[in-house]
């Protein structure tokens, strides 16, 4: 990889390290810290999650009228602010104020942290987005497992570890400076015309992300409603939590051996992702039939290399679609995409079960991404008609 990508790969580990102290703690924090209802904390993660989305949009817009430096230093700055807000005053309401503007500061570097991989590794392709992606999953894995450790002794340290995390990648990210400087300015001359002339590739891109929302919608119900439901039948929560320190390592570990198997197939992305959501399906099918840690563990495994093949996947198509001037927007409908998916999964998903239960659930779930399958097959639909019609 470019020593540019390395420096981005670390960045991302850093700042998602950062993050993971705090996401995996938020509704415990709420409801036995602050007192309050678990709904009055799944409300507060909505609106945590829905500024993110906001930033991602705005990030990519940044992204490409001001470069991916300064965008992301912008989300850096705004998250220091609000995270040293948080360490001094995090009783209610103050706490909920400062999550919001985390959510959207953190949002706001994301889409950059993307459009920017692509620009420093064009010949690599979905390496280069994978990359990232690997780091984004090594940094939850650590955080998540840091986070616990830190907690045991006091709170307070949470907020403080994950502000200095972030002063660690701003320092990390003064070293962006010069990666995407020709980007900025870049074919503006056209802008009346490009976002008609190119109308097509962001038709393809909406279609590709209702797969990747109602993908997403599916995968965090295990963080949600299959997390509860494991409690339920008696599997322990050091046993849940051990699934996830799985889905991590193997993130991590199996790249060679993933990389081996595709590399006869890295330019068909389609036939990736629609492997890749068979393969989820099959995971909820697992899951719903088993009522044991060891069928947990089997469909925890077979969802991870589900995972491998389709999310790295969106955001190289993403990529490859937009125009030079619209990759960090591009990228910005990915990732808000995704953090959508995150946001409403879980208030579907508790409807679903509190109403009907889990088979029903898992019937649910496998039906959607039924329907991930079919638009992804679709996805490039416009592609082909405006090819056909010139």
């Amino acid at each position: 990889m470019p020593k540019a990508l390395w420096l981005l790969v670390i960045g991302m580990l850093v700042n998602v390290t950062g993050t993971s102290f705090l996401w995996p703690l938020n509704a415990i924090y709420i409801h036995e810290h602050l007192g309050k209802s678990l709904s009055i904390a799944g409300f507060v993660l909505m609106l945590n999650s829905g500024a993110s989305v906001i930033g991602n949009l705005l990030g990519g817009v940044v992204y490409d009228k001001l470069g991916g430096y300064r965008s992301i230093l912008l989300g850096i700055f705004i998250s220091i602010v609000a995270l040293t807000g948080l360490s001094i005053w995090h009783g209610w309401p103050h706490y909920v104020i400062f999550l919001i503007i985390v959510g959207f500061g953190s949002g706001i570097i994301m889409p950059s942290m993307y459009a920017m991989a692509g620009y420093v590794w064009k010949e690599g392709g979905r390496k280069a987005f994978n990359a990232v992606y690997v780091a984004q999953n090594a940094g939850v894995a650590l955080g998540s497992a840091l986070g616990g450790f830190v907690a045991s002794y006091s709170f307070n340290y949470i907020f403080m570890a994950n502000l200095l995390m972030y002063v660690i990648f701003l320092f990390i990210a003064f070293g962006y400076k010069n990666i995407t400087g020709e980007r900025i300015g870049q074919a503006h001359s056209n802008q009346q015309q490009k976002p008609i002339r190119n109308k097509h590739k962001l038709y393809a891109l909406m279609i590709l992300c209702v797969a990747y929302f109602l993908g997403w919608v599916a995968y965090v119900q295990w963080l949600s409603t299959i997390a509860a439901y494991t409690q339920e039948i008696h599997i322990s929560l050091k046993q849940y939590s051990f699934l996830w320190t799985i889905n991590g390592a193997l993130i991590v570990l199996a790249q060679p051996l993933l990389q081996w198997m595709l590399k006869k197939y890295n330019e068909q992305m389609k036939g990736q992702m629609f492997a890749g959501f068979l393969i989820f399906i099959l995971s909820f099918g697992v899951a719903g039939m088993s009522g044991s840690f060891k069928g947990f563990l089997a469909a925890m495994l077979i969802l991870t290399v589900g995972e491998m093949l389709v999310w790295p996947i969106v955001p190289t198509v993403a990529d490859r679609l937009a125009p030079k001037d619209r990759k960090g927007f591009y990228q910005g409908i990915v990732n808000s995409t995704a953090t959508g998916g995150r946001m409403i999964g879980p208030v579907i998903g508790g409807m679903l079960v509190d109403l009907y239960g889990m088979t029903i659930l898992f019937g649910f779930l496998m039906v959607l991404l039924i329907i991930a399958l079919i638009v992804t097959y679709f996805y490039d639909w416009p592609l082909k008609y405006k090819q056909s019609n010139g």
